[in-house]
């Protein structure tokens, strides 16, 4: 039997029966009211046995952009094997599984293929990915391990809390944000090549601080510096001769990776600021839906000791 989309029952059905039997059987849809479903109606539960059995009928595991997917996995832990020793071969393994995420996307749209366990692989191999070489850099850069730690933490919980709230509001996907919820987190999501710009950029400027580490020839031994960059004929670096002193010191010993850092860590600096915002966001929807709940349940004791009353 083919996957089934939900189907809306006509009436209510009591919370110990089950809606429908197995679909080896030919039956309809099983969808069951389950414990500590909070949020969701009846209709919009699945039975997990149901889902189970139903995930033999049509392989999703097999659809094209997961396959992507499995391939985004191996490349990363492949890159993750060579990162103590190997940089370029880290580095181009570790980009190949950051490309695949757009390609993975593209197949999906173009082959009606996109599944909610093509969404969560991709944005946990992402997380895992990110958190691994975070960790990594936190033993390069031990001064900055307390930093490296809060990055992980906030990717982590802005993702998840993002993911959950998302699900607790019955949308159908994590990317699904209107503008009247966050216009940030609207134009992050809405565009695909800006998500893309923004993941892609920040991934790069950590690559180039783990980069920085292994990378010591500077830009200056294949691009020599202008010579009028250090005339010292001029005014100014007459009247600043230690400030210019240190400026060239570094520029002659600026690396390839020093410089893409330099550019990237703007866009990086967003991407965390986007995290902090969608964290929030997120946690805002959660509460409200809280006292939402809370409110009904007030409502229907207030009736429900009106109609002992009587």
């Amino acid at each position: 039997m083919a996957p089934t989309t939900r189907s809306h029952q006509s009436t209510p059905v009591p919370e110990s029966i089950s809606t429908a039997v197995s679909p080896s059987l030919g039956g309809d849809i099983k969808q069951r009211p389950r414990e500590g479903s909070r949020s969701r109606t009846r209709e919009e539960v699945w039975d997990p046995k149901y889902a189970v059995d139903l995930a033999i009928d049509e392989n999703v595991f097999l659809f094209v952009p997961n396959l992507i997917g499995y391939v985004r996995v191996i490349t990363a832990a492949a890159s993750l094997v060579f990162m103590p020793y190997h940089p370029k071969w880290c580095t181009t393994l570790y980009f190949v599984s950051c490309m695949l995420d757009a390609f993975d996307g593209m197949a999906a749209r173009a082959l009606g293929q996109t599944s909610k366990f093509g969404a969560v692989l991709d944005m946990v191999t992402d997380r895992c990915a990110t958190a691994c070489l975070l960790t990594f850099l936190t033993s390069v850069y031990p001064n900055w391990s307390l930093l490296f730690m809060f990055l992980i933490t906030l990717d982590f919980s802005s993702h998840y809390i993002h993911m959950y709230s998302s699900l607790v509001t019955g949308s159908s996907s994590h990317k699904t944000v209107t503008s009247d919820v966050s216009r940030i987190l609207w134009y992050y999501y809405n565009d695909s090549r800006t998500l893309f710009f923004f993941c892609f950029a920040n991934e790069v400027f950590f690559v180039c601080l783990y980069l920085n580490a292994f990378w010591l020839t500077p830009i200056t031994s294949s691009f020599p510096i202008p010579t009028f960059l250090v005339n010292t004929n001029y005014a100014l670096i007459q009247q600043n001769p230690k400030l210019f002193g240190y400026l060239v010191y570094h520029l002659k010993n600026l690396t390839w990776p020093q410089v893409v850092g330099l550019l990237t860590f703007p866009i990086c600096a967003g991407k965390q600021i986007i995290n902090v915002v969608q964290f929030w966001k997120a946690s805002k929807i959660l509460v409200g839906v809280d006292l939402a709940e809370r409110q009904t349940a007030r409502r229907e004791a207030a009736l429900k000791a009106q109609g002992q009353q009587r």
